[in-house]
């Protein structure tokens, strides 16, 4: 620990109870009162070296008596800086510690002790230590530690903003002394005759040449602080945290008011570099600042932080309990709003200053900014899907909330599908009207098989969608038709390479169209297969499907407009028919029906 010795005089004083006396053998001529304390000196050395004492010194009456007192109960650090005050102007010796220089520097400036009083007055003097004591981690600590006892004086004279800075410097010099003070070193010498600061080689006095702390050291000591002083945002428990406020149990000795305080600062304080502070921590934050009744502007903060790096979120985290003076519904969906508002307003402002264009689902340069709005998707459903359940949930605000995705970023909509049914299903009192504009949130277009079943028997959908379902499903089963024949055609291409060639036929030919007539066959009964494992794929969705119209009667025109009274025929026939039936014959007979291609399969 540094030291700074003043003075050349041995002891002068002596005390006597709550009296200190001077030695020197002369009568005393005042008197000086701080607190409980009784100083009797002399005039002469108070005002050579005190401008606020020449003051009041000459205020004091000129006769003798027992009048001349002074009254310095306001002077900082109390009766020991003045004793060490009253030691200086003595120039008796004295000790200068980094556990007394702040109350000594804050008495001298309030006593006035400048260099118009004699160089190398006591103000210089503690300044000059000051400085030594900012040189290592352990003493600057304990001097601000001592700045509590002076309170405002310290802030005064820069006591404390200049403690911090110190701490700061040394902190990015050597970022471990950031969680763990280490013992004070003497300032040495290195080999080449540089400095050792605290361990690190400096000039003579530490220079704040460092350009700051990473922001990942900020947010990771500020998180530590934040849970030690603040104990609700340790307690994940969103819904005991309201009685745990009113019980008055808490871990930490900080009132309520002094957590809020802290809590403001801290999120002032947060770096403002996305990610590195958890959205975890950070929707902790929120909650204990609504808890706390934070200010407005500290939780718009937390929010828009939240909002930015949203798709790092888990689904737990977002369910914040509503605690508003009027709670109508059982999380804050207000919050969520706001937040997802903000990160969409973030996502666009990206997207379109990059050269990615999206535009109906498709991303041009690239799929990464695609990335977190679907995460954000997946999340904005599964969250639907919890609050769903509240009945007092009003379906503006689920619409509204849903609403702020585009459609593009759900590459299935099963996920708002089931949030759609759970409030469906919690809200059976809902109009037509209103169970119709929910449904337009989904794109059946984009259920998978098991939502597209699950959907088409749910009776709680209404008709239209249902009938959506139907024919998107009958949509997708014509495709996969119209598939395996694109793949049966390639594949009889791929086995008579000589039709696409136009090979001129010779007398050597015959064994070739022999053997191609055997692969026809052979190829004309795998297309037959193929062909009837679809059509009984088709009769049995339609047997459920004439189910589902028996079940609900109001059904009647569903299989008309579906056509699926109506079957196509086999689009080969059996081998026996072929060889009967003239094609001049039977084209007419067709075109006369009016019906080809729309037999039906039996």
């Amino acid at each position: 620990m540094p030291t700074m010795k003043l003075g050349i005089k041995s002891e002068a004083f002596h005390r006597d109870g709550q009296t200190w006396l001077c030695s020197s053998g002369l009568p005393s001529d005042v008197a000086v009162e701080v607190g409980d304390m009784s100083f009797h000196l002399h005039k002469f050395p108070l005002l050579s070296k005190s401008g606020f004492l020449e003051k009041l010194i000459e205020q004091l009456p000129s006769e003798d008596g027992s009048g001349r007192v002074l009254k310095l109960h306001d002077i900082p650090g109390g009766a020991k800086a003045f004793e060490l005050v009253a030691k200086f102007c003595y120039d008796v010796k004295i000790e200068l510690t980094s556990l007394n220089i702040v109350s000594l520097r804050c008495a001298a400036e309030y006593l006035q002790m400048t260099e118009d009083y004699g160089e190398g007055n006591l103000i210089s003097q503690t300044e000059v230590f000051l400085n030594e004591v900012f040189g290592n981690w352990t003493d600057t600590v304990k001097a601000l530690e001592t700045c509590e006892e002076v309170g405002a004086y310290a802030e005064e004279v820069h006591i404390v903003s200049r403690c911090i800075d110190s701490l700061a410097v040394k902190a990015c010099a050597d970022p471990q002394l950031f969680n763990w003070p280490v013992k004070g070193q003497e300032n040495a010498q290195s080999p080449n005759g540089t400095v050792l600061w605290n361990g690190i080689s400096s000039t003579t006095k530490p220079q704040p040449t460092a350009k700051g702390l990473k922001a990942e050291n900020i947010a990771a000591s500020l998180i530590h602080y934040a849970k030690k002083n603040i104990p609700l945002i340790n307690n994940q428990s969103s819904f005991n945290d309201m009685n745990h406020v009113g019980s008055g149990a808490t871990i930490s000795t900080n009132s309520e008011v002094d957590q809020r305080v802290l809590l403001e600062e801290i999120v002032g304080l947060l770096p403002s570099v996305k990610g590195v502070t958890t959205t975890n921590f950070l929707i902790g934050l929120l909650r204990t600042a609504m808890i706390l009744h934070a200010s407005p502007s500290c939780r718009e903060i937390l929010e828009k932080k939240i909002g930015s790096q949203l798709d790092q979120a888990l689904l737990v985290d977002l369910l914040i309990p509503n605690m508003g003076y009027t709670v109508e519904t059982l999380y804050d969906i207000d919050c969520i709003q706001r937040i997802l508002d903000h990160f969409m307003y973030i996502y666009h402002a990206t997207t379109a200053s990059s050269p990615c264009i999206v535009e109906e689902g498709q991303l041009v340069g690239g799929t990464d900014t695609l990335t977190p709005l679907t995460m954000v998707a997946s999340l904005v459903d599964g969250y639907l899907a919890e609050v769903a359940p509240d009945v007092n949930l009003k379906l503006p605000k689920f619409h509204s909330l849903a609403a702020v995705i585009p459609d593009y970023a759900r590459s299935m909509d099963d996920g708002i599908y089931h949030a759609v049914d759970v409030y469906l299903k919690a809200h059976p009192w809902l109009s037509d009207s209103e169970r119709e504009q929910l449904c337009r949130l989904m794109n059946c277009q984009k259920l998978s098989l098991e939502a597209s079943t699950h959907a088409a028997q749910n009776e709680r959908l209404p008709l239209r969608v249902i009938v959506q379902v139907l024919f998107f499903e009958q949509l997708r089963l014509r495709t996969s038709i119209s598939g395996w024949f694109f793949v049966s055609d390639n594949l009889e291409n791929s086995q008579h390479p000589s039709r696409n060639l136009g090979l001129p036929k010779n007398d050597c030919s015959r064994p070739m169209e022999s053997s191609a007539q055997d692969g026809e066959q052979g190829g004309g009964k795998d297309v037959k297969e193929r062909v009837s494992e679809l059509e009984r794929e088709c009769v049995g969705m339609k047997m459920e499907l004439e189910k589902l119209v028996k079940a609900k009667k109001s059904w009647s025109l569903l299989p008309k407009k579906l056509g699926f009274r109506r079957k196509s025929q086999p689009c080969i026939p059996k081998a026996d028919d072929v060889k009967e039936q003239t094609p001049s014959a039977s084209a007419p007979q067709n075109n006369e029906s009016g019906d080809v291609g729309h037999g039906v399969v039996e």
